[in-house]
């Protein structure tokens, strides 16, 4: 309970300073005004601007390992469009639990959302409220390099009616993680929700043409059907015919939809071109239609009867790759029954690189499967042993398997260490940056091999992930998702006695502080990843001086503020290394001095203490010199002992020698008495 009190104490007066519990400084989070659908699926309450009290706001409360997309909110902060609900900044508050959360700031909407909408939107409605204020927010993403990503009709919303709707937040979850099948194109629908990616802006303009035929319709198509069976069907038929049906539409609105719904990214027209909606409806494309089977190739229930509908099988069966390979069913069906002898060559190209491996090589029937993916369907995202994933859906991913399903973190261990986003790239040049995805997959496998601490699938996921907060079991209940919150959160520990009994810097921390580094601070976790932290006293107290230095340099690229509790944490995990003096009063000095530092809350000075060298040569030279006194006198000492046993006979003989010769000397004097009387 103690401890408990004191914790919140400290997180008390953080919020009393204007830390965490005001965002960039001037929005605060109102907890007693929950907002229910503002946020597009995203919890939301609303929010108060200290500068602008008069602003309606609200506040997206961020999902523990769902992380926010960092990069779109540091572009869109300070960026103007219109009819989109931009980010205004992002941070941590407390929580009316006690503990922290990220919030991300936005506008609020005007007006509800589209989401309860009964009717069905006609033509002139479709164009001027929906489709040319969309297309003109998506055309300024689109100018700044980003994507919406949750563009679906609870997340679109209106003021009043006839009004122009308004986009939505995307910006505090993972891209398209909220999106059903229904809304997302086939190749992102595959994906689990953390796995999708940016994308890019052509998938954006997928989910509009949904959500224009949603509001057409006035219901959402495809409904009675589960999300692998949507997912079937557009690949079966196509997605308009699978979307639209028998249905009847205006034909501005059938020919618009064609486009905005056609199964390659490349075909759909740009957002500024959907600006006049007659233009993007004369655009069209002469696509060849999808070759399809003769007769079907059977997997199970399943009848299959093109390329696309295969590779999407394999995806949720690699196995089944293996064995369609090894009995030449593969080969016969693409040949004789689709007819299509380009693909069965690339195929076989494939085929030919597994047999270069050992029978016993399991991963290279693995990578086998991906690249038959990858050739049966380019637009198909990474596949590996029944995972699916976009590469800049990476980051997300490795977080959500990480923390909730061990397995599956298994399965990316296997794939970051076969390098296999290089091997998927090369199967699809014409569709990737081969060279880019093939040194991301070198770097991704080197972090990975990093032994100790530093290293591994945590690292991947810090960097890929710039807003996922440090997940280490000491900062339970605190929100750290930036290098500089990492310090305060530690000194807060550090006032807890209680809290001080494990290390400082665990696995989580080493990996957060390796991924977020800045310049030099690099350097020090390499120290810990080569294996500073080794079995016996001596490699942990080096680890822990390891960790001393990194804490420190990161305090000094940082911040000037002073941490005492974690400089007293650190000082009572280090105090075993003050025996490296040898010199008893220099010892006591010291220990005094890392005392008065520790209190002074600057981790510099205590790493100069430990790592003054002069100091330390002095010492162990003066310490040589007195062991090697101390063992001339024990030499003396051992040569004294070694002669005694000599000097005490010739003592004996020399006794004699005198006892002799005074008895003779008596002798002599008797006689000459006798004789001269």
């Amino acid at each position: 309970m103690a401890a408990n009190t004191a914790e919140t104490s400290a997180r008390g007066e953080e919020g009393g300073k204007g830390g965490p519990a005001l965002i960039g400084g001037r929005y605060r989070v109102d907890f007693a005004v929950p907002l229910p659908g503002a946020g597009g699926g995203v919890v939301a309450f609303a929010a108060r601007d200290a500068q602008y009290p008069a602003a309606s706001l609200m506040a997206l409360q961020l999902r523990a390992f769902a992380p926010s997309r960092a990069h779109a909110i540091e572009i869109l902060a300070k960026a103007a469009i219109p009819g989109l609900l931009l980010p205004l900044a992002e941070g941590v508050s407390l929580t009316p639990e006690g503990g922290e959360g990220g919030f991300v700031i936005c506008p609020a909407p005007t007006g509800p959302s589209l989401a309860g909408n009964a009717r069905a939107w006609g033509e002139r409605e479709l164009l001027e409220c929906v489709l040319r204020p969309a297309a003109l927010a998506l055309d300024g993403l689109a100018g700044l390099g980003l994507t919406h990503r949750a563009i679906r009709p609870d997340n679109l919303f209106q003021g009043s009616a006839g009004e122009p709707v308004t986009l939505g937040a995307a910006w505090a979850s993972p891209p398209a993680s909220l999106q059903t099948a229904v809304f997302e194109p086939p190749y992102v629908a595959m994906c689990p929700p953390y796995a999708r990616g940016d994308g890019g802006i052509a998938d954006d303009i997928y989910a509009l043409g949904v959500s224009m035929l949603t509001l057409a319709l006035g219901r959402v198509p495809m409904s009675g059907l589960d999300e692998q069976a949507v997912i079937r069907r557009k690949l079966d038929v196509g997605s308009y015919a699978a979307l639209v049906g028998d249905v009847r539409l205006p034909s501005m609105i059938a020919d618009l939809l064609r486009g905005m719904l056609a199964e390659d990214p490349a075909h759909r027209p740009p957002p500024q071109l959907y600006l006049d909606p007659s233009a993007a409806r004369a655009r069209r494309l002469a696509v060849r239609p999808a070759r399809r089977a003769q007769r079907p190739l059977e997997i199970g229930e399943r009848r299959i009867w093109d390329a696309r509908s295969l590779a999407y099988t394999l995806v949720a069966q690699p196995d089944e790759a293996v064995r369609l390979v090894r009995s030449h069913t593969l080969d016969h069906w693409l040949r004789r029954s689709l007819g299509d002898t380009a693909l069965a060559s690339r195929v076989e190209d494939v085929v030919r690189q597994r047999s270069d491996s050992s029978a016993e090589d399991t991963r290279a029937e693995t990578t086998m499967a991906m690249n038959l993916v990858a050739v049966l369907d380019p637009l198909a995202p990474v596949s590996w042993r029944g995972l699916a994933f976009w590469p800049d859906g990476l980051g997300t991913a490795l977080a959500q398997a990480m923390f909730e399903n061990q397995e599956v973190a298994k399965k990316f261990e296997e794939f970051v260490a076969a390098e296999g986003l290089g091997s998927w790239a090369m199967m699809r040049p014409d569709h990737c940056d081969v060279t880019a995805l093939r040194q991301m997959a070198q770097h991704y496998r080197m972090w990975q091999r990093i032994r100790g601490l530093g290293g591994g699938l945590a690292r991947i996921a810090y960097a890929l992930a710039p807003s996922l907060p440090c997940a280490s079991p000491l900062l339970a209940g605190r929100w750290v998702a930036r290098l500089g919150d990492l310090l305060p959160a530690l000194d807060a520990l550090g006032r807890v006695p209680e809290r001080r009994r494990a290390e400082p810097i665990d696995a989580h921390i080493a990996a957060f502080i390796a991924a977020r580094q800045e310049g030099r601070l690099g350097g020090d976790l390499g120290i810990f990843a080569a294996g500073a932290l080794q079995g016996g006293s001596a490699g942990q107290n080096e680890g822990q001086l390891t960790g001393l230095r990194a804490l420190a340099r990161l305090q000094a690229a940082t911040t000037t503020a002073p941490f005492p509790g974690l400089a007293a944490w650190l000082a009572e995990r280090l105090a075993p290394l003050l025996e490296r003096w040898s010199n008893r009063a220099r010892r006591a000095e010291a220990e005094a001095e890392l005392n008065r530092l520790a209190e002074a809350g600057q981790l510099s000075p205590i790493l100069a203490l430990f790592e003054d060298h002069h100091a330390l040569a002095s010492d162990a030279a003066e310490f040589k010199r007195a062991v090697a006194m101390v063992a001339r006198i024990d030499a003396e000492r051992a040569a004294l002992r070694a002669g005694a046993a000599t000097r005490k006979q010739r003592a004996a003989e020399i006794g004699h020698e005198i006892a002799l010769g005074s008895g003779m000397m008596a002798l002599a004097a008797s006689v000459g008495w006798l004789v001269f009387g």
